[in-house]
């Protein structure tokens, strides 16, 4: 009986090819731990290993690949099947200084072992950033929500109903929500795990996953509400977190020197850097019932509220420093809703509730007469200014849904911008007067009403095209008024989530 006996060369050229076919190459002894299958996932030149040590109950993951981003991933992959809700949670290490500060060490959820597969992680970098990285379906660009911790020693993925978050902790404290969550658009049966990507083809790198927990019945107590203040880059519509707080805050805008947000809260305004750090209260005198509708002038030296501390407790209109001071009357009649500041800096535009009818309004900025601009039956509301000011943008429910329009600044020439299967709400008009953002509640949604799903979507006036910023958990107080940053690279809004 003959042996055979394998050519190295044959050998390494299979290898080429399937790495190359960007299939996954399983293990033959596949279990590892609590995981049932492992295997490099796309284009992977140097194949990637899981070495399990039970009494330590550590994972030593090494693995290659150029990277996880855009429409395809490299990696090393453990991973378990898994349906419905699930948690993973591991201590992540890398081991040596690594080549790459790119490096990625990840918990994830994937729709399938493709290297282009839908999926959601929590992405440890070499250099500490820390992010949930997604791609909403397979063969899409993957965004990201970066988080403000750096290097933590412990990390949480949980996918819980249609939302996955991110929980993480520092060495020696407890896991708690970073504030990074996204709707998932992909359900079904999901390949849960843990994995290493070098960020550079022709090397490897190698992290530790310690005190590996996979659990697939999660906590039911009564969940907390958590408010996460987010700006987004437009250019890359990936999102950074500057606050996240177990309260409800609302409605951010930016002051004019471009580093700073404002905020509601409490009926309290805040400032705090848009970069992170710790809100200050901002001294509005006796207005301490202000709502989500408040912003800043164009020369940025004013601020404008809407409160409803006052007499029949109405929302009236009031202006006052940008350092915070005296409130000064506007509107004499309420209710009264601030929306939109002329550019010129001299008129105010506002939603008011007049003998049952909500329509817009302008008024003088030092106050005086109002002037009415619709007469449509319905609710007409959100009007902002144009940059250039020769349009209001608002929403309007005159054609059957909540739509964009626009018109004239005297209320002429009103016409419908939008006309689709959403309610969309509050648009934004950016510095530069080319697209707008504006907030899409489902088609069965009434109102403007709080903790719905919701999609952020801006709309390029020239062509009338709208693509997707984000889809999360908001609605009232995610972006009532202007959002842009001056120079029109970012927007700031709020998300929710609901966390037992």
């Amino acid at each position: 009986m003959g042996t055979t006996t394998e050519d190295p060369t044959v050998s390494r050229i299979l290898l080429v090819l399937l790495a190359l076919s960007g299939l996954p190459r399983v293990s033959a002894d596949d279990k590892v731990g609590v995981f049932e299958g492992r295997g490099d996932i796309g284009t992977v030149l140097r194949p990637g290993s899981v070495r399990y040590d039970d009494a330590a109950r550590t994972y030593t993951v090494t693995g290659s690949g150029e990277n996880m981003w855009f429409a395809a991933d490299a990696l090393h992959f453990a991973w378990a099947k898994a349906s419905g809700d699930v948690a993973l949670t591991a201590d992540v290490a890398f081991v040596g200084t690594g080549r790459n500060p790119h490096r990625k060490a990840v918990l994830a959820i994937r729709a399938g072992l493709d290297a282009d597969s839908a999926y959601v992680d929590v992405a440890i970098h070499g250099d500490g950033l820390t992010s949930l990285q997604f791609r909403d379906a397979k063969g899409a660009n993957t965004h990201e929500i970066q988080t403000s911790a750096t290097s933590p020693a412990r990390a949480r993925l949980v996918r819980r109903g249609r939302y996955a978050l991110l929980y993480l902790a520092a060495r020696g404290e407890e896991l708690k929500f970073s504030g990074a969550a996204v709707r998932l658009e992909f359900d079904g049966p999901a390949y849960v795990g843990i994995g290493v990507c070098a960020h550079d083809k022709d090397v490897s790198e190698t992290a530790t996953f310690s005190n590996v927990e996979l659990a697939t019945a999660l906590p039911t107590g009564t969940p907390v509400l958590y408010s996460t203040l987010e700006t987004q880059a437009m250019s890359s519509t990936d999102r950074r977190i500057v606050l996240v707080s177990p309260t409800r805050f609302e409605a951010p805008n930016w002051l004019r020197d471009g580093r700073t947000l404002l905020y509601n809260g409490g009926g309290r305004l805040y400032r705090v850097p848009a970069a992170g750090g710790t809100p200050e209260v901002v001294d509005t005198g006796f207005a301490v019932r202000c709502n989500n509708d408040h912003g800043v002038s164009p020369d940025g030296t004013r601020l404008v509220v809407s409160d409803q501390s006052q007499g029949d407790r109405k929302s009236r209109i009031y202006t006052l420093p940008a350092a915070g001071g005296t409130p000064m009357p506007v509107t004499p009649n309420g209710p009264s809703y601030w929306h939109g500041w002329s550019p010129d800096g001299q008129t105010l535009a506002f939603c008011g509730e007049r003998n049952g009818e909500f329509d817009i309004y302008a008024i003088p900025v030092g106050g005086g007469d109002e002037t009415r601009l619709t007469t449509a039956k319905g609710l007409d509301d959100g009007p902002e200014f144009a940059p250039d000011g020769k349009h209001i943008y608002f929403n309007s429910v005159r054609s059957g849904r909540m739509q964009i329009w626009r018109m004239k600044p005297d209320g002429s020439e009103q016409e419908q911008i939008t006309d689709d299967e959403f309610n969309n709400w509050f648009p934004h008009p950016a510095p530069d007067g080319r697209s707008l953002v504006f907030v899409s509640f489902d088609k069965d949604v009434t109102g403007h009403p709080a903790d719905k799903d919701v999609t952020l979507r801006r709309l390029t006036l020239a062509d009338k095209k709208i693509d997707v910023l984000g889809r999360f958990l908001g609605g009232q107080g995610t972006a009532n008024v202007p959002c842009w940053s001056p120079d029109g690279r970012r927007i700031a809004f709020v998300t929710y989530q609901l966390v037992p």
